[in-house]
């Protein structure tokens, strides 16, 4: 595991120098052309998946909706119209109809908050930001159920559950107090989540999976859990392309690690390889799992990036 675990050690925090502290631009983070993609992207949402991918909406529960879901024994004070006559007339049993029941969905936002996420500019943490709020308003337009939550190797901050269009400003203005610091630790930051939400749902985890201790076990403590883990792995170019060479001290933004490497070409490649087999070994474990995975790539623009989500997904119905 040597240059792995280099890799998930000290990739993304490379140097002090390559660390942006500044906000400098967060005023124009949701700008009116942002805006005005999430009332599109909103629109579209509706469009393509009413009706289509309704079945991805129903509960398990049983009431009244459209939907067969099974039969049970007729008892006394049970309405005539649920029995199903065709049985009766085969077998000689009355029996009733169930129907599945639909129920508004909830949908959890986690977003990572860690260092890693402020590293090169802040753009994967942008980035994070952006499709949270997208993702978030087509909920929204939907009557679904948000609620946002910053993680780091804890809950950092969550944002009280949120339902209809005018709450985006809620939403937004939640995420524009998010700041990146601290160390990952999805494991332990879902098992407190689960404790919290008890309302089974959708949990979209936006993070670039830069989790020393394993990025499965936050996944995989959604999963024995009930929730339904939808992963949008942030990546950026820049993580994987160092420019360096010579004798360098690289540094842990999140541990304070430090470690001198002496950097060649051939460190670089091997770096590259291990980098490429991480994003496999992510790719393979969702696979094996079960669980919807879109690698979210920072030049993607992020209207893009959630037309590409709802067509995977189909989970914003």
């Amino acid at each position: 595991m040597g240059v792995l675990d280099l890799f998930k050690k000290a990739t993304s925090p490379l140097s002090r120098r390559f660390v942006s502290s500044g906000s400098g631009d967060d005023e124009d983070l949701f700008d009116d052309e942002f805006q005005r993609k999430l009332d599109y992207l909103a629109m579209v949402s509706r469009r393509v998946f009413s009706g289509a991918m309704r079945a991805e909406r129903r509960t398990k529960k049983t009431g009244s909706g459209v939907e067969f879901a099974d039969h049970r024994d007729y008892v006394a004070g049970d309405d005539f119209r649920y029995l199903d006559w065709n049985v009766y007339q085969r077998f000689g049993r009355l029996l009733v109809r169930l129907y599945e029941e639909e129920e508004d969905l909830s949908i959890y936002l986690v977003i990572d908050t860690s260092s890693s996420m402020g590293f090169s500019s802040r753009r994967k943490f942008r980035y994070a930001q952006r499709l949270a709020a997208a993702l978030a308003y087509v909920g929204l337009a939907n009557l679904d159920r948000i609620t946002i939550v910053a993680t780091t190797d804890r809950i950092e901050e969550r944002m009280p559950t949120a339902r209809g269009k005018a709450r985006i400003f809620k939403v937004l203005q939640f995420l524009r107090g998010l700041e990146p610091s601290g160390t990952t630790d999805l494991g332990d930051a879902m098992k407190t989540f689960v404790a919290q939400h008890k309302r089974r749902g959708l949990v979209i985890v936006l993070s670039d999976l830069y989790d020393p201790h394993g990025f499965e076990r936050g996944i995989n403590v959604l999963r024995y859990n009930k929730f339904e883990p939808f992963v949008l792995h942030i990546v950026d170019e820049t993580d994987a392309r160092l420019k360096m060479s010579g004798d360098v001290r690289i540094y842990d933004c999140e541990t304070g690690e430090e470690r001198e490497v002496t950097v060649t070409p051939k460190v670089l490649a091997q770096y590259k390889a291990a980098y490429d087999a991480y994003l496999a070994e992510i790719k393979k474990f969702c696979t094996e799992h079960q669980v919807p995975h879109v690698a979210a790539d920072v030049k993607v623009p992020f209207d893009e990036l959630v037309l590409r989500v709802l067509r995977r997904g189909g989970f914003l119905a």
